[in-house]
C-alpha cells in the first residue's frame, strides 16, 4: 500500500473506531516528519477518548499503527491528537522543563522524573537547548525515568 493509501486507510480506520463511541466526525489528517498526524476535533467525548493519563489516546494510536503495519503500509507511524490535547500538554511540559532547569541551576541538584516516552522526548528537546544542562533516560520498561542535571556533573 502506497503513502496515499496508508493515509486514507488510517483516517478511515480511526473514523470507524470513533463511530463505536457514537461520534460521527471527520478526522483531520496530514503527514509530518514521516508520521501520519490524525486530528480529532473537540467533542463531548473528549475526556473518554483521551482517558486517564492519555492511556486511551495512546491505545487508539497503537490500534491504528498496528493496523497499518499488518497491512504492509508505506507509512506506519501515527500520532493522534484530540482537541489539541497533546499540543497543550507539550506546552505545559516545556514550561515545567524550564522551571526544573532553573531549579537545577540554583541548587545544583539533579532532577529525576517518571514520564512516558513521548513526554520524555519533549523534555529532552527542551534540555538540549541549554549547553550547561543534560538529560538522560535510565531504566527499562515502566521503570524508565528521566534524569536532568548540569552538564558538568
Amino acid at each position: 500500500m502506497d503513502q496515499q493509501e496508508s493515509i486514507q486507510r488510517a483516517k478511515q480506520y480511526l473514523e470507524d473506531i470513533l463511530t463505536f463511541f457514537g461520534l460521527n466526525v471527520s478526522v483531520g489528517v496530514e503527514v509530518q516528519d514521516g508520521y501520519i498526524e490524525l486530528n480529532i476535533p473537540s467533542t463531548e467525548e473528549n475526556s473518554i477518548l483521551i482517558g486517564r493519563n492519555a492511556e486511551t489516546l495512546r491505545s487508539l494510536q497503537y490500534l491504528v499503527a498496528t493496523m497499518l503495519r499488518n497491512s504492509d503500509a508505506a507509512l506506519t507511524r501515527v500520532n493522534i491528537d484530540i482537541a489539541d490535547y497533546k499540543k497543550q500538554r507539550a506546552e505545559k511540559l516545556e514550561k515545567q522543563a524550564h522551571e526544573w532547569i532553573e531549579e537545577i541551576r540554583a541548587t545544583g541538584d539533579s532532577r529525576v522524573v517518571r514520564l512516558n516516552a513521548a513526554d520524555r522526548r519533549i523534555i529532552h528537546s527542551v534540555v538540549a537547548q541549554y549547553s550547561d544542562m543534560k538529560s538522560i533516560s535510565e531504566g527499562e520498561g515502566r521503570d524508565r525515568k528521566l534524569v536532568i542535571s548540569q552538564a558538568s556533573s
